[in-house]
């Protein structure tokens, strides 16, 4: 199964890492319609360990999918690239409401 990321929710605080900044993310299942919501951590669980897929559709229409992650410190995050000094299109997604 395949997830969209539609949108994400961010805790306001400062963070040195971005990623651990998003508090959940919305998604949307297209091929069955449904929509959901999933905390940062669950969704990294579920790429990682159950091979679930979640992707974003960038500004030029373009597929790219999330890939799991963990800090130094232990935090685990979602991201769409695998070096953090290219813009992630994932963090602008626009904030869930």
């Amino acid at each position: 199964m395949a997830v969209r990321i539609i949108c994400i929710k961010r805790d306001q605080g400062k963070y040195n890492n971005p990623y651990v900044a998003i508090d959940y993310l919305e998604w949307v299942n297209e091929r069955i319609n449904v929509k959901g919501i999933t905390d940062r951590n669950a969704i990294h669980d579920w790429i990682k360990e159950e091979r679930g897929e979640a992707y974003i559709i960038n500004k030029k229409g373009e597929k790219i999918f999330l890939i799991p992650a963990t800090c130094p410190d232990g935090n685990k995050y979602v991201k769409t690239v695998d070096d953090e000094t290219i813009s992630d299109d994932l963090l602008m997604l626009p904030d869930c409401v």
